[in-house]
């Protein structure tokens, strides 16, 4: 255990930092899911940057609304597929900021997977008690 994550823990506080990253990462999963463009880019801070599994970097949060509001409309509408976001590790680097490892799948109606895998790593801040995605990379799993 890392000293951050020890300081959390004597405050008592580590399992409610990890259960309320743990909902940002559900959020995400759901906007995705619901092509909820707006509550997407809400999860983000007015300077984030996002890479995208496939290279592009996005700066700030307008690019990431712009982006997202060509790609995400429509993505899974009619399909029956659906996506799940599964946090793997979390690393508090300091009280409000953690480095968050995801697993990221694509299924179809059946439950089959669809693509590759992918694996992010969302950098989060805490501001004004709400986590919010900072400094992000998307990265495809080759060969799953």
């Amino acid at each position: 255990m890392n000293p951050i994550t020890n300081a959390l823990m004597n405050a008592g506080s580590v399992e409610a930092e990890i259960a309320a990253v743990q909902q940002v990462v559900a959020t995400v999963q759901h906007a995705q899911v619901n092509e909820l463009t707006e509550e997407f880019i809400g999860l983000f801070r007015e300077d984030a940057i996002w890479t995208t599994g496939h290279g592009l970097l996005l700066r700030g949060r307008e690019e990431i609304a712009e982006f997202t509001r060509k790609v995400l409309p429509g993505s899974f509408a009619g399909s029956g597929s659906t996506a799940t976001y599964e946090v793997v590790h979390v690393l508090f680097l300091r009280p409000d900021v953690a480095a968050v490892k995801v697993r990221q799948r694509y299924l179809d109606g059946d439950g089959g997977q669809i693509g590759e895998e992918g694996s992010p790593l969302y950098v989060m801040v805490k501001e004004d008690g709400r986590w919010l995605l900072t400094a992000n990379q998307n990265t495809v799993v080759q060969g799953t």
